[in-house]
């Protein structure tokens, strides 16, 4: 299964759950916010070489990235622009075929390019931040996903302090909602690249995390 990890605006910790997701289903995490990359990249092709013809989507793909395997995307504007968007449906299933599940890290907002993933995935994640009036980004992204047939299969409540309006949530986007609380070991993840969901698998966050995985698992029997 390909599942996207989406939100209507950034710094809401896409990447950051997309790893620890990826991590707690053994995925594939692939970058493919082809602008504003976030997740690490390092010496060898990328998902811009992929895209643009230059390189095999499995010989992109880093499989010495701590617990997780990862397809990194490059960072330059002329690799952004050199990038064909409608091969990146033929890449990832591509990497699903030799590896299983794919987590894509969407780019974020509402633009034709975050549509793409969207559009190529099975399913998807909606990350939402805390606030009441984050809601409305994620009722967008839900009718972005709907529109592109791309299921929801749960939304993440990312960096909560407090109790955040969990019901709300799941009553207007008509998913289950789970909330990952602000924690620093989260909020280096990405950085790290040590998902909690492994480093400590006991903490909330880590089970909030495994609970999403556990509806992405449901999702793929159905």
């Amino acid at each position: 299964m390909i599942v996207a990890v989406t939100g209507g605006k950034g710094g809401v910790g896409k990447s950051t759950v997309s790893v620890e997701l990826g991590a707690a289903l053994d995925a594939t995490v692939v970058d493919a916010d082809l602008g504003m990359a976030d997740l690490p990249t390092g010496p060898g092709p990328d998902l811009h070489d992929v895209l643009a013809g230059r390189a095999d989507p499995i010989e992109a793909v880093r499989e010495g990235c701590g617990p997780v395997r990862l397809l990194p995307c490059g960072r330059s504007l002329a690799g952004a622009r050199a990038a064909d968007v409608s091969t990146l449906d033929g890449a990832l299933r591509a990497v699903e075929a030799t590896y299983g599940d794919v987590v894509v890290d969407c780019p974020a907002g509402m633009k034709a390019d975050a549509g793409v993933p969207l559009a190529v995935a099975d399913a998807c994640v909606i990350v939402a931040s805390p606030q009441s009036y984050a809601l409305a980004d994620a009722v967008r992204s839900r009718e972005l996903a709907r529109e592109l047939d791309a299921g929801l299969v749960g939304v993440v409540i990312n960096r909560a302090l407090d109790d955040p309006p969990t019901r709300t949530f799941e009553g207007v986007l008509g998913a289950p909602a789970v909330v990952v609380p602000a924690d620093p070991r989260v909020g280096q993840t990405v950085e790290s690249f040590r998902p909690v969901v492994r480093a400590a698998p006991s903490t909330r966050a880590a089970r909030a995390v495994s609970a999403v995985a556990d509806a992405v698992t449901r999702a793929k029997r159905v």
